[in-house]
């Protein structure tokens, strides 16, 4: 079993002078909640970095086709990642090779699914759906990971539910495109609880590179059979520059900190960080795009700092062992 728990033990450091003087140790409690904090961080900054890029996306989209984009998006961070971290992707094991693998190819199809129900439904009903993963992320946990859901990540879980509903969703109806949106947050809820079982700090930037290629792999493949033709690419400097931020901001880079803070964190913790999403789209909406601030905006992301808060705060033994939920594993 994996402990997210970095024990420091005392370390000692020379002085020019030849004496040797004592650095106070960090118990392991604080070492470990610095580092969880840091890893909360990290994932809403994923957030809003994905969050970020809708307003991006949508303007692409105008001129490109989605698997054209999503294809071209993750092989330029496939490929400047390998360039940059090849010596990472080198020094994991095969095992984890084969689990960056699965997971890139998870998410890719996640992608590539999420797209397609976007065709056939409105924006705010695939955001609404999408972020069911809060939901269904604790639900896989508990049957896949045999692991028993805390009663206040399940409470958590509901009310952003509830947030996410306010936030995003104006009608609803289940036809195709809500099936396959909901696909799509199953797919999605299955990847964040591989990266908890797999990812380890020291494995992180390699893992996230092999997903990254994979899912540019996945991506290329698909865009080819959907369009023999070859691949479109974009005609002016916004668009361009619009790509290359979400290929290397909210695309490698995100992935790098997601990898990494999932190392140290339960899946169900991190799905409820990371189901702030829409929120941040709207606010830089608002921001960017000028659109009007309403109760559905200011109630709904209310209930999502909520359920954070919710899930995030209240007793914990300090020495009890830690809640089966916050050891992920799976099966190699």
């Amino acid at each position: 079993m994996r402990l997210p728990m970095h024990i420091q033990r005392s370390s000692y450091r020379r002085a020019q002078s030849g004496s040797i003087a004592t650095v106070p140790p960090q118990s392991p409690q604080t070492a470990s909640s610095r580092t969880v904090l840091l890893a909360l961080i990290g994932l809403l900054v994923v957030a809003a970095a994905w969050g970020s890029s809708f307003p991006l996306t949508k303007s692409l989209l105008h001129r490109m086709t989605a698997l054209n984009f999503l294809a071209v998006r993750f092989a330029i961070a496939g490929v400047i990642m390998l360039v940059l971290f090849h010596r990472a992707v080198r020094a994991l094991p095969r095992r984890a090779l084969l689990h960056g693998g699965i997971l890139g190819v998870t998410y890719g199809v996640a992608q590539i699914v999420q797209t397609t129900g976007l065709a056939h439904t409105s924006a705010s009903v695939s955001g609404f759906i999408t972020g069911m993963y809060v939901v269904l992320t604790p639900i896989c946990a508990a049957v896949l990971l045999k692991s028993a859901i805390s009663s206040r990540v399940w409470i958590g879980a509901a009310v952003a539910t509830v947030g996410l509903a306010i936030l995003a969703l104006t009608g609803f109806s289940m036809g195709f495109g809500e099936a396959v949106t909901l696909l799509s947050a199953f797919i999605y809820a299955l990847h964040i609880i591989g990266l908890g079982s797999w990812s380890t700090a020291g494995s992180a930037l390699g893992l996230a590179v092999v997903q990254i290629v994979a899912t540019g792999f996945v991506s290329l493949v698909a865009a080819t059979i959907a369009d023999p033709g070859g691949l479109t690419l974009p005609g002016n400097l916004f668009d361009w520059t619009a790509l290359l931020y979400m290929a290397l901001i909210s695309g490698a880079l995100a992935m790098i900190v997601q990898s990494w803070a999932q190392a140290h964190l339960a899946p169900s913790r991190a799905a409820i960080i990371m189901s702030t999403e829409p929120g941040w789209a709207a606010l830089f909406a608002i921001i960017f795009l000028n659109e009007p601030f309403g109760w559905r905006i200011a109630v709904g992301g209310t209930l999502m700092l909520v359920a954070m808060v919710i899930v995030e705060t209240g007793p914990r033994n300090s020495r009890a062992a830690p809640h089966p939920d916050e050891l992920p594993k799976l099966a190699a």
